[in-house]
């Protein structure tokens, strides 16, 4: 039996896949996110002493996160970023994406990748840059937990959970830093495995693999080299994760009640980190059911911890889908229009 028809006999039928997901989504969303609404119902008299200005606060908070990973992408697509403008608009797409696909880091990643190829960003960049982008963004988030454990535990003791979390944060940290240490100082070896695993896939051209994992090998040792660029780079991640926790902790004491960093920077992380398993789209329902009981055990009244939790998703996961819709239906026009516009240029002129 060929390898690939060894593939398309063992590989899960796409109804199942979807059956699968949507059941997941169904048993997160009802056992987890449900509870906590109509615990919320009870305790919405906190909204009419919301202060308005605090919101905005909040929401500044989270576009600054925003920002913040624009900046991280053109870093990782030096010297061929595109302008932040495209690059936010391909950023808030991927968003988008992500947020309604189960898994959704796939896709959003593919349709980047996409993008920034009619943008002008050489494949390798590209591949690299993506891949660096998501991966050396989940480290960040890591050592912010990580740091923020060994302030916390001998203040507040050891939950199983954390434990959980920073054990699932080294294998991230082992498999990222192995892979560029493969790369860069293995690289024939690697080309080697690389080229073996392409000859078993027909589709896969042997050489064509092997030059890009070169390009890739040279994209990972310039970025080593150029320490301000590494700088930059974690630099621009640890600002996105910090202001996007930031938000998190306006929208709390919005309702009343002030958290030690420490234990907002702990809550946060553990859910992020937990999140990053690919059941719900962008950790819906799962980041909720973590956040609100961890910030509960830190102090937070139940009530308060809901209702901050639920205004802060509806900053951070909700209001992202709509506005990355636009943002992919504009790069989607102006895809349209540099392919027409050759068209009409070259056509008759017009009679006199």
């Amino acid at each position: 039996m060929s390898a690939a028809a060894a593939k398309k006999r063992f590989a899960m039928p796409r109804e199942i896949r979807i059956i699968l997901s949507t059941g997941c989504l169904v048993f997160v969303f009802g056992y987890l996110v449900l509870p906590q609404f109509s615990s919320a119902r009870r305790s919405l008299q906190l909204l009419a002493a919301l202060n308005p200005f605090v919101v905005i606060l909040a929401v500044l908070f989270e576009v600054a996160a925003i920002y913040s990973y624009v900046e991280l992408t053109r870093t990782v697509l030096f010297p061929h970023a595109p302008s932040r403008y495209n690059t936010l608009r391909v950023n808030l797409a991927g968003l988008a994406i992500s947020h309604v696909v189960p898994g959704g880091t796939a896709p959003a990643g593919a349709l980047s990748y996409r993008i920034f190829n009619e943008l002008g960003v050489p494949k390798e960049t590209n591949a690299f840059g993506l891949a660096a982008q998501g991966a050396g963004s989940a480290v960040v988030l890591n050592i912010i937990f990580w740091l923020a454990l060994v302030i916390s535990i001998p203040l507040r003791g050891f939950n199983p959970a954390y434990g959980f979390a920073a054990l699932a944060g080294v294998f991230l940290m082992l498999a990222f830093f192995g892979t560029i240490l493969l790369i860069t100082r293995g690289q024939r070896h690697a080309d080697n495995w690389v080229r073996v695993a392409a000859k078993r896939i027909p589709a896969l051209n042997p050489d064509r693999i092997s030059a890009l994992l070169g390009k890739v090998a040279e994209r990972i040792t310039l970025l080593i080299n150029n320490r301000r660029t590494l700088w930059w780079a974690f630099t621009w991640a640890g600002l996105n994760w910090i202001f996007d926790a930031t938000c998190l902790w306006v929208f709390i004491w919005a309702f009343g009640h002030t958290i030690s960093p420490i234990d907002l920077l702990v809550a946060y992380g553990l859910a992020n980190i937990l999140a990053a398993i690919p059941i719900t789209p962008a950790g819906l329902g799962v980041i909720e059911g973590v956040l609100i009981p961890t910030l509960v055990g830190f102090g937070v009244p139940h009530s308060q911890a809901i209702l901050a939790v639920l205004a802060y998703r509806l900053v951070n996961f909700w209001i992202p889908i709509p506005i990355g819709g636009a943002a992919y239906a504009s790069l989607q026009w102006r895809r349209n229009s540099s392919t027409t516009a050759p068209a009409t240029e070259s056509g008759s002129a017009p009679d006199a």
